[in-house]
């Protein structure tokens, strides 16, 4: 079969399931109770299985058979889902993950699986793995009065707290007859006995399974009774159909703590077990709450670029009929340009939402990175997301992935202390992460917040002054915010030793410079002892922006609205002088004026340039500093088509793009964020 045309479909779907069992996979450890997240887990994994050996994929196959086969004794209750279960789970979907990344890049997506089959393989027959040096090893679970009814940590508890109050335990085969029509109306019956009789602790196969006839023509419980084993067996044996009724006392068998597979978190599953019923119960209600499915198809991106590139050419067009009519002062044309202004501006917004993704697509991979850096750190943290909805224009979401990473990696190692070093400062153990975005304006906020330790202010500025990053008198008169920073400059790290994971002096600057790249900017807050927050500010979309033209002599520049607070006109005798800068005084705070045509060394005219009494200012922010731009006139707001300036052009000054107008002339477009110093 060819199965080139399916590829692309095959990747994106795979991705979607492999991030399904991913999220539920950490969903379960926080409530491994809940065995519906199973169900679901393991429908993605059966899909993941299916497509990849219709594609031909036998490594991702073979592996995702050998999950299905554990997730299917977690979902059957032969398996505890504690964390070492969980570690080699989480294990073999970094596997997957390779196998289909590297499929998306055009290899074959083989790879030696054998090292995590095997561990699948062991903790299937409810052995746990144990790491060492060389090889993978594993301790045997304890046995059981039958390999069926296996026994957890609270079950057993249970057990012989009823043997030391001098009840009985018991576990009871019973057999139906070969022709018995009404299965289920037996079972029913037979427990209904039982639980007159006393407590059931654990049936094979479950309730569940008993309630849809998925039985032979037996089943095993565990009862806690204070009946005889002949008082329990000539009661059920009353029951119609019944062929055979075994009764034997129960015995847990006891380990010493060098062999036993459990673990601490096999401890806290208590309500996993106790309240089994009330489980079953609530399985059906979470299944039966689903949304109405959306009627989508998939289309490329690529397809979509084209569709931008058209439509921003649609825009220079626009721009040059609104003048055209303008100048012809014509009210037919007028109105006929009027109403294709309005349907355009209907159809850009449309594909701007088409090519807008929910910035989850780059959260879902933090948690998993922060439950593993944790445990190799060593550290209780716990990581909350919020605003995972927030949609961002998909050139946004595929460039910011790295810099988020970068800083989430920072916050754990070098934000959040150790659990015993919190305990000391009296903060709580475990320390709080909060990954967090939202819409303001046209803008996407990002914000990385932690309550670890924060930043040594006195720290970062003895580092900055020994690296040359500033001198001794320009460190005098930072503020707090421009001394944090400081931590954003090439090469700056304070990190008493190098670690795998930060710590090697770059990263924050290149964060910084990528950001800036996507027509972004980040903040940085902290307090020494209380924690850290970086706020990634990013444009919803990086193709078609809202500007402010304006006019420098005879050239026409354009000042992203986005950037600007107002504009201005001011007397020339308002312009003072502070530090041998031209400053005014806005609204009671001092703003420096930057004269574009100094910047840009634009040609002067000769006449008149002395004698202007009044300056157009357009105000400026990046953050809290603000700069004034001094230009000659304003033209108006419009929309315009940003486009780069070539692979020659790639470095210029205070320039981020240009557009072409209405008239057909070029204007460049200024990035006002490299101007405020």
């Amino acid at each position: 079969m060819e199965t080139n045309q399916y590829i692309e479909v095959f990747i994106d779907e795979s991705k979607e399931n492999l991030q399904v069992v991913n999220d539920r996979l950490l969903d379960l450890e926080k409530d491994p109770s809940d065995l519906s997240m199973v169900d679901e887990i393991f429908r993605a994994a059966h899909t993941l299985k299916g497509m990849s050996a219709t594609m031909g994929y036998e490594d991702l196959a073979d592996l995702t058979h050998k999950l299905e086969n554990v997730l299917d004794a977690i979902r059957q209750e032969r398996l505890v889902a504690n964390s070492d279960v969980l570690d080699i789970l989480l294990e073999s979907v970094e596997y997957l993950e390779e196998m289909i990344f590297n499929i998306a890049e055009g290899g074959d997506g083989s790879k030696d699986v054998s090292s995590i089959v095997d561990k699948l393989k062991i903790i299937e027959k409810g052995e746990v793995p144990v790491q060492t040096s060389d090889t993978t090893t594993h301790k045997q679970s304890p046995p059981s009065s039958e390999s069926l009814l296996d026994i957890d940590q609270f079950e057993k508890t249970v057990i012989q707290q009823a043997k030391a109050d001098g009840q009985k335990v018991f576990q009871t085969k019973v057999s139906l007859s070969e022709d018995c029509l009404l299965k289920v109306a037996r079972v029913f019956m037979v427990f209904e006995v039982l639980e007159q009789s006393g407590e059931v602790i654990k049936s094979i196969p479950t309730v569940e399974e008993l309630e849809n006839e998925d039985f032979e023509d037996s089943f095993n419980v565990i009862i806690i009774t204070n009946d005889s084993e002949k008082e329990l067996e000539a009661k059920i044996l009353k029951v119609s159909e019944v062929q055979t009724v075994e009764v034997t006392p129960f015995e847990v068998v006891e380990e010493d703590e060098k062999t036993s597979g459990a673990t601490p978190d096999e401890f806290s599953n208590q309500e996993a077990s106790n309240n089994k019923v009330q489980k079953e119960e609530a399985a059906p209600a979470k299944a039966n709450n689903k949304g109405v499915a959306s009627k989508t198809i998939r289309v490329n991106i690529e397809r979509l670029d084209v569709l931008m590139n058209l439509f921003e050419e649609l825009v220079i067009d626009r721009g040059r009929l609104e003048q055209i009519s303008h100048e012809l002062n014509h009210n037919d044309l007028k109105g006929t340009v009027e109403r294709m202004s309005r349907i355009s501006g209907d159809l850009q917004n449309i594909i701007l939402n088409m090519r807008m993704v929910p910035i989850d697509q780059v959260f879902n991979r933090f948690p998993r990175m922060v439950r593993q850096l944790t445990r190799d750190l060593g550290k209780d943290i716990h990581l909350q997301i919020e605003g995972a909805e927030t949609e961002l224009d998909r050139t946004v979401i595929d460039e910011i992935g790295d810099p988020l990473v970068h800083l989430i990696r920072n916050a754990i190692d070098h934000g959040i202390e150790q659990p015993e070093v919190r305990k000391q400062a009296a903060k709580p153990k475990q320390g709080q992460l909060l990954l967090k975005a939202y819409h303001s304006g046209n803008h996407v906020f990002v914000e990385i917040k932690d309550d670890g330790q924060g930043i040594n202010q006195e720290k970062v500025l003895a580092k900055a002054i020994d690296n040359g990053v500033i001198s001794q008198e320009q460190s005098t008169n930072l503020t707090d915010r421009q001394i944090n920073e400081l931590i954003l400059a090439s090469g700056f790290s304070t990190a008493d030793k190098i670690s795998d994971i930060s710590g090697r002096g770059v990263g924050l600057d290149v964060v910084k410079s990528t950001i800036e790249s996507l027509g972004g900017s980040i903040e940085i807050e902290s307090e020494y002892g209380k924690g850290t927050t970086f706020s990634i500010q990013l444009p919803l979309t990086l193709s078609i922006i809202s500007v402010m033209l304006v006019v420098v002599q005879e050239e026409i520049y354009a000042v992203p609205l986005s950037s600007i607070i107002e504009t201005a006109v001011i007397k020339k005798a308002d312009i003072m002088k502070a530090h041998n800068k031209e400053v005014i005084d806005f609204r009671g705070n001092i703003v420096p004026l930057v004269d574009i045509k100094n910047v840009f060394d634009v040609p002067r005219k000769d006449d008149q340039e002395q004698e202007a009494e009044y300056y157009s200012i357009v105000i400026v922010r990046k953050g809290e500093q603000m700069a004034g731009l001094v230009v000659d006139s304003f033209i108006g707001q419009q929309e315009i088509v940003l486009k780069g300036l070539g692979n020659y052009l790639t470095d210029v000054f205070a320039i981020s793009g240009a557009t072409i107008l209405g008239n057909g002339e070029v204007a460049l477009v200024i990035d006002s964020n490299s101007l405020i110093k």
